[in-house]
């Protein structure tokens, strides 16, 4: 019996699509312009979206951002195993940093809002999937002796952050810049080492702990 293909989303819904996708990337740009405390109200403007439609589909700030780190996590994971389709281990490595690096990849809103709330078993879960990728990815490259025995896929995540951080609005000049730190940083991780790293490489463990902030208060009430 052939299996069912799913039905296209109706009017409606991709309506809400559209609207998540616009709501998304204008919160990435305004908490990286403005910072946490941006008010919500500027990202709705800047997405073109009504508070209300906004409110309808999350009820606060906190399930905005918790939104924001999902798909952040579900876009690097999804870049990282696509990467990792490619016969040679390097240019698997190389594909996902730049993919990853792209200004505009939303994989890139996990370095803004990351740290900023207590994390959910969804967010667990999908902080997992993105470690299982991602070591892949390193594994291989070091077995091949491409990749420096001494960097760990936390240092990747790590360096991700650091180049995300604060992105300023894809242009052509920002891209090029982007392109040449990128290059700068590859070069740094790729065998063999010019010279050993200082301390040890953070574990996923010290990673998660960036990303996920300690309990709120409305977490304790609930």
């Amino acid at each position: 019996m052939r299996a069912e293909r799913p039905k296209p989303p109706r009017g409606r819904q991709r309506e809400a699509g559209r609207n998540d996708e616009r709501l998304l990337r204008a919160a990435r740009q305004v908490f990286a312009d403005f910072g946490w405390d941006a008010p919500v109200s500027l990202i709705a403007r800047r997405a073109g979206i009504g508070m209300g439609s906004l409110y309808r589909r999350y009820g606060s700030k906190e399930d905005l951002v918790r939104r924001i780190q999902l798909v952040a996590m579900a876009r690097l994971t999804e870049v990282a195993e696509e990467a990792g389709a490619r016969v040679d281990p390097w240019e698997a490595f190389v594909e996902f940093m730049r993919r990853a690096l792209r200004p505009d990849n939303d994989g890139g809103m996990l370095s803004i809002v990351g740290g900023r709330l207590a994390a959910t078993p969804e967010i667990d879960a999908a902080a997992e999937r993105l470690r299982v990728a991602v070591d892949a990815l390193v594994q291989r490259a070091q077995a091949a002796g491409a990749l420096r025995e001494d960097v760990g896929a936390g240092d990747v995540m790590l360096s991700l952050d650091h180049l995300n951080a604060r992105l300023p609005a894809p242009t052509e000049r920002v891209e090029q810049l982007h392109r040449r730190y990128v290059d700068l940083l590859l070069d740094g991780l790729r065998a063999p080492a010019a010279r050993p790293l200082s301390g040890p490489a953070p574990s996923w463990t010290e990673l998660k702990s960036m990303w996920h902030a300690g309990p709120t208060e409305d977490d304790d009430a609930g």
